[in-house]
């Protein structure tokens, strides 16, 4: 009877050069928000995270997704920065100035250009403008969600579900941080001209000047440069912050603060971590051999097992003694087996990171045994008592 075969396997010790393990750290990385993933932007591998794939109600934050479908439309030549439309009543009462609401002070049934109102969306986040805008682009707020959902499915982001351009509490409105981290990835990936308008200090309209809430903004940490903070009654206090430093970019995104001091605190808090305490560890190449696994009935007792991709993993830095490495398989491997067949899988557990499963490849073809061969290892195992 087959049965599932767990070989332990302590790379890391390898990786560092053979040293023995360090006692496992009791301690490390805390936040008191209730959601919390830190992004390594280049390799995309996720160095911290608490709740971070729960879908949580974005508040303000939602204004990214907002700004992408701007963006994209700009790119694809559909929509022009001189491009006008005119603020409804709609727009005007739900995010001027009496809604009591984040808003741009635009004035009602006048004509803002694309350029201004992106502004007023990412360095005011003002709501009026993310409204005229949805209905400049889509008729009405709710076409405009519509089109949201769909740039969300286009980028696999599967927790996010939008009702409105602004963030404004509403139910079946949420997305998580870990994909609001990938949204905000895909903003400096695929708009690096419209991205800038993040880092922007101040905008003024209508003689009113506001300033940016990037609560990292006159911290003194090196390279910030966005994005978008967020809050309502029921989301708390958040922001999605990115930067770089030495050509490293990392992105974050916090949520649930209990005031806005605090989300100034933690943001500052977590980016200095974000680039002083956390590392990606690159633990395999495309095509390095993990381990073997046994055969049975094929002309090789053995095949080796290999990674088809590279193979990282971001972590707080005490916890790199703590890393695991498990190979899974169902044992024995029947053959034929074919040069790149998935027959096992690298599981990888460390503190403070979600578990992490990787496909491990065949190296080589293993042809199965001459009837001739089988009946001769059935008899051997018999007699052996296999």
């Amino acid at each position: 009877m087959k049965k599932y075969l767990f070989c332990f396997w302590f790379a890391l010790a390898c990786l560092m050069g053979g040293q023995s393990l360090p006692a496992q750290e009791t301690t490390g990385f805390q936040t008191p928000a209730a959601h919390l993933v830190i992004l390594d932007y280049d390799t995309g591998e996720v160095l911290y995270e608490k709740n971070a794939r729960k879908p949580m109600p974005p508040a303000s934050m939602t204004k990214i997704m907002t700004a992408e479908i701007v963006f994209g439309l700009i790119k694809s030549g559909d929509l022009s920065l001189d491009d006008e439309f005119t603020v409804s009543e709609n727009a005007w009462r739900k995010g001027g100035v009496k809604s009591g609401s984040s808003t741009m002070f635009l004035k009602l049934g006048s004509k803002v250009k694309v350029r201004d109102l992106i502004q007023g969306v990412i360095v005011q986040s003002g709501n009026d403008a993310c409204i005229v805008l949805a209905e400049g682009i889509a008729g009405s707020e709710a076409a405009f969600a519509d089109m949201m959902n769909d740039r969300a499915k286009q980028l696999g982001l599967t927790s996010a579900h939008f009702v409105n351009a602004t963030g404004w509490p509403a139910d079946n409105h949420h997305i998580s941080a870990y994909d609001l981290a990938r949204l905000a990835a895909n903003t400096i990936r695929q708009y690096p001209e419209f991205y800038k308008i993040y880092s922007e200090r101040s905008f003024t309209w209508n003689g009113i000047k506001q300033a940016n809430r990037n609560p990292l903004f006159g911290s003194g940490i090196e390279g910030v440069d966005g994005l978008k903070t967020g809050h309502t009654t029921v989301s708390k206090y958040g922001f999605v912050g990115s930067g770089v430093q030495k050509g490293v970019r990392r992105i974050f995104v916090v949520n649930g603060l209990a005031s806005k001091a605090e989300r100034r605190s933690e943001s500052r808090r977590i980016m200095r971590a974000a680039f002083g305490q956390f590392k990606v560890y690159p633990l395999y190449k495309k095509g390095d051999v993990v381990g073997s696994a046994p055969v049975y009935m094929g002309k090789a007792e053995r095949v080796k097992l290999v990674v088809p991709k590279d193979v990282n993993i971001g972590l707080f830095k005490p916890y790199r003694s703590a890393l695991k490495v498990k190979i899974k398989y169902q044992a024995p491997i029947p053959s034929p087996i074919k040069a790149g067949d998935h027959i096992a899988d690298l599981l990888i557990t460390a503190p403070g990171h979600a578990d992490v499963s990787v496909p491990l490849q065949a190296q080589t073809d293993i042809n199965r045994k001459s009837a001739f061969g089988r009946v001769l290892t059935a008899i051997v195992g018999k007699i052996r008592g296999d």
